[in-house]
C-alpha cells in the first residue's frame, strides 16, 4: 500500500461483537477474517437519508447472481451504488440467509448471559445489529435482508440450501470501496446456517484507506451498475463518470 492510499484508521471486532460507522465516499473498507471461520453480516444505510439502504433483490437480479465476489456492486433500493467489491480473497458472500435470533443461538448453544458471561456472552446476529442500529435513531423495522460476508450458502435444484464449512481461511479479506456516505452496521455472530456445536465466532479486523485510482471501475463491467453509479454521482451533483 503506498503513501497515497496509507491506512487511515483500523480496528479489531471480536467474535460476536458489532460495530457501526460512518463510510466516507472515496474510501475502501477491508474487512479480514483474522483466524478462518468468520461471518461478517452487513447492512448499508445512506448516511445523508437512512431511508435509503441496501436492497438485496435489486442487487441480486441487476447482476445476474445468487453471491457477491470482486466486480460485484451492492445497489441501494433507490437505484444507486453503495460500494463496489474491488477485492475478495474468499470468492462467495451469502446474500440470501439473514441473521441468527435470539432463539437460534439458544437451541443450537445453550444460554450464556451477559451477567454472568460479559463479553463471552452468546449474542445473535440480529441482537448486534439493533444494538448498533439503534446508536443511529434506527430499529427493527430498518432490518432487512443482508450480506454475510466471508459465508458460502449454495442452493440445490430443490432449493436446499447447504452452508460450507470452512469455507472463508484466516486472513480472507473483502474490499469494498464506497461511492457513496454511508452507515455501515456490522455483527459477527455465527451464520443462522454454520453447524459448529460450540459458540465460537470469528473475529473480524475493519481497516479503511484511501481508493486507489486502479479500483474506480471495478464493478463498471456490468451495465446495471453503470447507471446505478451515474445515479451516485448525481445524488452528488457531481456529472457523468
Amino acid at each position: 500500500m503506498d503513501q497515497q492510499n496509507a491506512l487511515i484508521w483500523k480496528q479489531f471486532l471480536p467474535g460476536g461483537c458489532h460495530w457501526s460507522g460512518i463510510i466516507r465516499r472515496g474510501t475502501t473498507l477491508r474487512l479480514t477474517d483474522v483466524n478462518g471461520g468468520a461471518n461478517a453480516a452487513v447492512l448499508f444505510f445512506n448516511q445523508e437519508e437512512k431511508l435509503e439502504r441496501y436492497n438485496m433483490a435489486d442487487t441480486l437480479k441487476s447482476q445476474h447472481t445468487f453471491r457477491l465476489t470482486k466486480g460485484h456492486a451492492c445497489h441501494s433500493d433507490m437505484g444507486r451504488i453503495f460500494c463496489c467489491i474491488t477485492a475478495d480473497t474468499a470468492g462467495w458472500n451469502d446474500t440470501v440467509c439473514g441473521l441468527s435470533d435470539s432463539d437460534l443461538i439458544q437451541q443450537k448453544y445453550g444460554t450464556a448471559r451477559y451477567q454472568e458471561h460479559r463479553n463471552q456472552m452468546f449474542r445473535s446476529g440480529l441482537d448486534g445489529m439493533l444494538i448498533e442500529l439503534g446508536k443511529w435513531g434506527l430499529g427493527m423495522r430498518d432490518v432487512v435482508s443482508n450480506i454475510n460476508f466471508f459465508s458460502k450458502v449454495t442452493a440445490n435444484k430443490a432449493g436446499e440450501l447447504t452452508f460450507h464449512l470452512n469455507h472463508s481461511k484466516a486472513g480472507d479479506y473483502v474490499e469494498l470501496s464506497f461511492v457513496m456516505n454511508t452507515l455501515l452496521v456490522l455483527s459477527a455472530a455465527p451464520h443462522p446456517l454454520d453447524p459448529k456445536q460450540s459458540y465460537r465466532p470469528g473475529a473480524v479486523g475493519l481497516e479503511l484507506f484511501n481508493t486507489p485510482a486502479e479500483a474506480a471501475n471495478q464493478c463498471s463491467q456490468i451495465a446495471e451498475n453503470i447507471r446505478a453509479l451515474q445515479n451516485a454521482k448525481h445524488f452528488y451533483c457531481e456529472g457523468t463518470l
